[in-house]
């Protein structure tokens, strides 16, 4: 399997995901990770894939998240920068998060499902309706959007060293670019 192929990694997510919720969630990430690749200079096919993939096996084994999902790209073959990368994008595992890639992965997991609940809830259901203000109202009510972990959003972009709304903001700007496969 090679890993700079986006075909066979999507291939990869689909044989360990079923969900169309949770697969779009990791199309979001993917694109989130392709625009901070550009961003900082890194290899966009790279952090893409690796957003594409860091939530593989959460369906098939949710008490295991994220090590099942790591385990099985080490498994088969794959980078132990990947590997990590998944590993330290969640707490369970306490694995700190020392490069740009697994800081990056870490800030934009959470908030990608957030740009989309706001989005879900404007009259339109689309993200070319939704800025950076109607994301930051929706952040102040805690009832909204109960599941995402507002400081986890908070810290990630603390580590990134990027102001939350500018990081809101990069992040908005690359869902947008594929609203359409999102299906909003």
């Amino acid at each position: 399997m090679n890993p700079n192929n986006r075909d066979e990694m999507w291939q990869l997510l689909c044989q360990y995901t079923e969900s169309d919720l949770l697969r779009k969630h990791c199309l979001a990430v993917e694109a989130a990770m392709r625009w901070y690749a550009r961003y900082f200079g890194e290899d966009e096919t790279k952090w893409g894939n690796i957003g594409l993939v860091h939530d593989l096996a959460y369906e098939k084994f949710p008490d295991q998240h994220p090590q099942k999902d790591g385990e099985i790209l080490r498994d088969l073959g794959f980078p132990d920068e990947w590997v990590r990368a998944v590993w330290s994008h969640g707490d369970a595992l306490n694995i700190p998060r020392v490069t740009r890639l697994e800081k990056t992965l870490y800030a934009v997991d959470e908030l990608t499902g957030l740009l989309v609940a706001v989005a879900l809830v404007r009259p339109s259901k689309k993200l070319a309706d939704v800025d950076v203000q109607a994301v930051k109202k929706k952040w102040k009510d805690k009832a909204f959007a109960r599941g995402v972990n507002r400081a986890d959003i908070e810290r990630g972009a603390a580590d990134l060293g990027i102001p939350l709304d500018e990081h809101i903001g990069n992040v908005l700007t690359a869902l947008k670019g594929i609203a359409d496969q999102l299906g909003v």
